[in-house]
């Protein structure tokens, strides 16, 4: 993943996931851990962001870390009370155990090689208990392949700024990925000024056997695989798709 991607839009990030249901997520996120290991404490927290998942976990009595790349981002959730590590999700470190590990809002979908899926998930798997759990979101390929991203705009706005947001997919039949390419316009309410901002996020996508294979070779298990938050079979309507996976004794 690029450094840099995040580094501007980290400071319209909040006002664009407004309407993100935080509250409904957390809860399905709780069921799921309660579902398969009930008595669960502790949470790793792969891209915690400005902590809007995370400080909802950590209020429900989990103790709980964050991990994220983006120190503007951290400094937000760290503001808030929520504790993070500033770091790559490749590369940051740890001497402390978890019962489970989450990466929400397709934060392995951000991984595009075989080389750091295995990176990751070996990893995951080091500063895991035995039989915990580590629980993903991600772009799923039938979905994809059958719905094709499109085109898309969105706009937001509060008392400072507009926000206008163009999408444009790109999307390579070889590698499993969608490089999304945005272009963002902010117009400043105050003085009418505009600023540009460009930037490029390449996700992969991946059907069940890629997360079948890579949980083998890493020492999990994948005990389900299910549409997120509904808990339904995934079928080619299902962009985003929970997995849950426990690690071997």
């Amino acid at each position: 993943m690029d450094s840099e991607v995040f580094k501007m839009y980290s400071k319209y990030y909040n006002l664009f996931y407004a309407d993100k249901k935080y509250s409904s997520e957390v809860e399905y996120i709780n069921e799921v851990i309660k579902r398969f290991s009930p008595k669960a404490k502790s949470i790793l927290e792969y891209g915690s962001g400005t902590g809007g998942h995370g400080l909802l976990l950590q209020d429900m009595g989990y103790r709980i870390m964050g991990v994220e790349r983006s120190q503007d981002m951290a400094n937000v959730a760290l503001s808030k009370g929520y504790q993070c590590q500033v770091s790559d999700i490749l590369d940051f470190t740890t001497n402390e155990k978890y019962d489970v590990c989450i990466a929400l809002f397709h934060v392995v979908s951000y991984l595009n090689s075989n080389q750091d899926l295995v990176k990751l998930f070996t990893k995951t798997r080091s500063v895991l208990n035995d039989s915990g759990l580590f629980v993903f979101d991600v772009w799923f390929t039938p979905a994809v392949m059958y719905q094709q991203p499109e085109v898309r705009i969105k706009k937001v706005e509060d008392d400072e700024v507009i926000v206008t947001r163009l999408a444009r997919p790109d999307i390579d039949y070889i590698s499993n990925t969608v490089t999304v390419n945005y272009e963002v316009l902010v117009k400043n309410k105050k003085n009418n000024q505009y600023v540009e901002l460009s930037e490029a996020h390449r996700m992969r996508h991946f059907g069940v056997p890629e997360i079948n294979l890579l949980a083998e070779q890493t020492g999990f298990k994948v005990i389900k695989a299910e549409e997120f938050l509904t808990s339904n079979q995934p079928s080619n309507q299902t962009w985003g798709v929970n997995f849950i996976l426990q690690a071997k004794s």
